[in-house]
């Protein structure tokens, strides 16, 4: 399980760095190219379509490693049961938003694209396809993350 742990984290971070290092490599062109009045239309484009691939790899990442945006402000007032209740109840409704809206949503979304980009003329479901990906990475690091603590609680009640 740490294994398939360390190689989601490795392919995570992995697709971050290079959408962030075309993101550096493109906005730099694409300065330049304006600097000296060269049309890099193409490169915008290409710039739109990796900000939201890695925004979206990024909040996967971000749930992977619970460093999510959250509201903590019932949640840290309460102790026993009531908060052991509220972190289910609030780890089932991610899991159903995710899997119903990305995973599911982002596959019908997929499904159902037949245009393409305007200028890169790449499918617009290759661009989609973003969404069930990340719900997948959110979903699965989620399931790692109750594995993880399943065996140290097995763990520390054997001691």
């Amino acid at each position: 399980m740490k294994r398939v742990d360390n190689i989601l984290n490795m392919v995570m971070r992995f697709l971050m760095a290079v959408a962030m290092g075309a993101l550096v490599v493109g906005g730099i062109y694409q300065v330049g190219a304006r600097l000296i009045g060269a049309n890099a239309t193409f490169v915008d484009e290409f710039l739109r379509y990796v900000l939201i691939w890695a925004s979206m790899i990024g909040s996967a990442y971000c749930f992977y490693r619970d460093e999510h945006l959250s509201l903590d402000l019932v949640k840290d007032r309460v102790k026993g049961p009531v908060a052991i209740a509220l972190t289910v109840f609030i780890e089932c409704a991610i899991l159903f938003f995710v899997i119903y809206v990305f995973v599911y949503g982002g596959f019908r979304m997929t499904a159902s694209a037949n245009n393409a980009s305007s200028v890169m003329r790449i499918p617009f479901k290759l661009l989609y396809s973003v969404m069930p990906i990340s719900g997948a990475l959110i979903v699965l690091g989620r399931i790692l993350k109750y594995l993880n603590l399943l065996s140290e609680k097995k763990e520390g009640g054997k001691t």
